[in-house]
């Protein structure tokens, strides 16, 4: 199953995901990441395994200074990721609730590690911002 199929799958019962992002750097193109997150604050950020390059996805870099983010790790132990964003969009357009979902690198291992509600608005420009 790929990731954006999982992720369709899995937000089925919900808010169901119509847009999904795929992570890349900025920096240098990369697709592959380890991801801190703070799912109480709604913050996440990836650093790229190529280059180290940060992104903070969403608009977590308004809540940095509250958050206590984690770093997302397997029960193998294994940190790098391909990186996912979907989006379930109210009727006008806006972001209504995000999950984020990963890909394990060396086995494909699928999960979505964090998730959260957008309760404002204008929400359109979270989608340029994975």
């Amino acid at each position: 199953m790929d990731l954006d199929e999982y992720l369709r799958a899995y937000t089925a019962d919900g808010y169901p995901v119509g847009t999904i992002v795929h992570a890349t750097c900025a920096a240098c193109g990369g697709t592959v990441f380890a991801l801190v997150v703070d799912e109480v604050e709604g913050y996440a950020q990836c650093v790229c395994e190529s280059c180290r390059g940060q992104l903070h996805i969403l608009d977590s870099g308004e809540y940095e200074n509250d958050a206590d983010p984690v770093e997302t790790a397997c029960p193998c132990g294994r940190e790098s990721f391909e990186v996912a964003v979907g989006f379930s969009l109210r009727d006008g357009g806006d972001v209504r609730w995000v999950w984020i979902a990963l890909r394990r690198v060396r086995d494909g291992v699928l999960g979505v590690y964090a998730d959260w509600k957008i309760d404002y608005l204008p929400t359109g420009y979270l989608l340029t911002r994975v």
